[in-house]
């Protein structure tokens, strides 16, 4: 349903004006005008259009490409913090360091009880307190202690000078915030509008977060926030508000999710909305042109994913040198579902698709979301981008209880269990887990301890990753896990045997072929020539890079997290000299 771009838009540029906070930050504001909010904050429309300018905080395109900026997608040209070359920003407000989003929620929440409408009040205040809570969340994330401010200030305000409020002081804060959500917000369904539900996710979201974050990171009182977690995703899954898309069938409902145009209140919770001559994106233009995205899934992305019988992929004899379409045989049906596979065909198209290696830096081409031929174009797309969904309620109820150590197997019945009957894969069973960790997952994921949970906690990973991924959360999983040294491991792409023919298909014919510098000898029927001199390969047993057989590799100098410091992002110069009491995150003023 097609309707609130408009509203949005035009909602969106007078609250802009009537608030003065857009395209500034907020030591930049004028004072309050007091003529100004007596004469606006009257009516429930009046608390509408000011909660609307808010939406603009909220990810949207960049939720489908955030995980090109961890070890879940290679993109044609590795982010920064990927390859650890993030620098301390210079100007005051820079780096996501900047505070203008806040003076205006903390402006509405100043000024809305002037309403006449108790039931308008209680709604837009809760919406308000949403997005505090989501802005705090974010600089939490980013920069760890931050300052809590929970009032408008002017410019001469002592407060604006003060040191960062401690990680304990703000998470606690936006708890509270999120407590208040849920109480005030009414409990609909609203597609393109924060409801109590989204209120409840977020608060999942928040909690898990910093639940393992100091869990991991050796931060008191994890238990707390694991607790509210569960609590948070418990209560929205007994709502029965929602339940998983299932339209499709095992083979197509994960993909026809996220590839359909407009998302429905089934599984998606909050969405973006998109429509043709209002509001449009390029996503599917990123996706499909070899100059642009060319992302690409990782290999170890693509080892994670099991068998359909539910046994490892990574236990079989020879995994590492597994040609493409021997891998792709008989495994969770979401790998296909998410990679083009040797049957990929477009939607809405009869014909399979022609092998496209020059579309992918490492053979796994991106197909998640990825929508008809139509809107492949620069400005072409129009499908809807999924913000919020019920699956990630399922999967933070698991391994909040997993942390805890409170899980059973009736808790994974009614979650890992649900999001696998949708594909067709067999059940998580918690004694078999535990009994038999995943040495795979027990290298890739180190700081899990060992305990009688271990083998659950990397089991729910793994199916967090595949079921969550390219949404945009990769990176804080690996950040709240401790696991930042993962960023460092190899980040490859499919296994090639040696220069020549290579069949992805499994129809007989060469698909592909690999030579070094003369692609004479390719047969007619080749669809994507490689040249290894150029795109390189990289023993997966020796680490040997320019090898003549091996993974393509199109990130060879490799990641570099930095321990001591990569865990939070620097504060820019420019703040640490206007307010002294501030001081740099460690390891970034070396």
């Amino acid at each position: 349903m097609k309707k609130s771009s408009l509203l949005y838009y035009f909602a969106g540029l007078m609250s802009c004006y009537l608030l003065s906070a857009c395209d500034k930050d907020y030591l930049e504001q004028p004072s309050e005008d007091q003529v100004e909010a007596p004469y606006f904050f009257n009516t429930a429309k009046d608390l509408e259009v000011a909660t609307n300018d808010f939406y603009s905080m909220l990810a949207t395109t960049s939720v489908y490409t955030e995980d090109a900026s961890s070890d879940n997608l290679m993109p044609l040209n590795p982010s920064d913090r990927v390859k650890g070359n993030r620098i301390v920003p210079v100007a005051s407000g820079s780096g996501g360091w900047s505070w203008g989003n806040l003076r205006k929620i903390n402006y509405f929440l100043a000024n809305y009880h002037r309403a006449n409408d108790q039931e308008a009040k209680d709604k837009y205040s809760g919406i308000a307190r949403f997005f505090r809570a989501y802005f705090y969340y974010d600089k939490v994330k980013t920069f760890g202690d931050v300052p809590w401010y929970s009032g408008v200030l002017d410019a001469k305000d002592p407060e604006l000078y003060k040191p960062r409020d401690s990680r304990v002081l703000v998470m606690d804060s936006v708890l509270a915030d999120l407590d208040y959500a849920i109480q005030h917000i009414p409990a609909e369904k609203q597609l393109n509008l924060i409801t109590r539900y989204t209120a409840l996710l977020l608060k999942a979201r928040v909690a898990l977060f910093e639940g393992t974050f100091r869990k991991y990171h050796q931060i008191n009182d994890h238990e707390k926030f694991l607790q509210a977690a569960a609590d948070a995703a418990g209560e929205l899954m007994n709502s029965g508000a929602y339940t998983l898309y299932t339209e499709g069938g095992a083979s197509a409902a994960y993909r026809n999710l996220f590839a359909r145009d407009n998302q429905d209140q089934i599984e998606t919770i909050l969405a973006a909305d998109y429509e043709l001559g209002l509001k449009v994106h390029s996503l599917a233009y990123s996706y499909t042109s070899p100059t642009s995205g060319s992302y690409g899934l990782t290999k170890d992305m693509v080892n994670s994913y099991l068998m359909n019988d539910g046994s490892r992929f990574t236990d079989k004899n020879n995994f590492q040198t597994t040609g493409f379409f021997q891998e792709m045989q008989n495994r969770d049906p979401r790998l296909t579902q998410t990679t083009a596979g040797p049957d990929f065909r477009v939607n809405g198209e009869s014909r399979n698709e022609p092998v496209t290696l020059n579309l992918t830096t490492t053979g796994y081409r991106l197909i998640k979301a990825l929508p008809n031929r139509a809107q492949w174009g620069t400005g072409a797309s129009v499908f809807d981008i999924v913000l919020f969904r019920y699956a990630e309620a399922l999967l933070i109820f698991a391994e909040a209880k997993a942390e805890l150590g409170t899980l059973t197997q009736a808790d994974l019945d009614q979650t890992i269990n649900r999001l696998r009957t949708r594909v067709g894969m067999p059940d998580l069973d918690l004694a078999q887990a535990n009994a038999n960790p995943d040495p795979y997952l027990e290298a890739m994921y180190r700081q899990v301890p060992a305990s009688a949970n271990k083998g659950v906690i990397l089991e729910i990973r793994r199916e967090r990753r595949i079921e969550l991924f390219n949404e945009g959360q990769r990176w804080d999983d690996l950040m709240r896990w401790k696991e930042g040294q993962k960023l460092n491991q190899p980040m490859v792409g499919v296994y090639f045997s040696g220069a020549g023919s290579h069949d992805f298909t499994g129809d007989g014919q060469a698909d592909v072929f690999l030579h070094t510098g003369n692609a004479s000898g390719a047969p007619s029927s080749v669809t994507s020539l490689i040249n290894i001199n150029q795109r390189t390969l990289r023993n997966p047993t020796t680490g040997e890079q320019n090898a003549t057989s091996g993974n393509l590799d199109p990130f060879p100098q490799d990641g570099a997290f930095d321990e001591r410091r990569d865990y939070y992002a620097p504060l820019p110069s420019e703040d640490l000299i206007l307010n002294p009491s501030l001081l740099q995150n460690p390891g970034w003023d070396e």
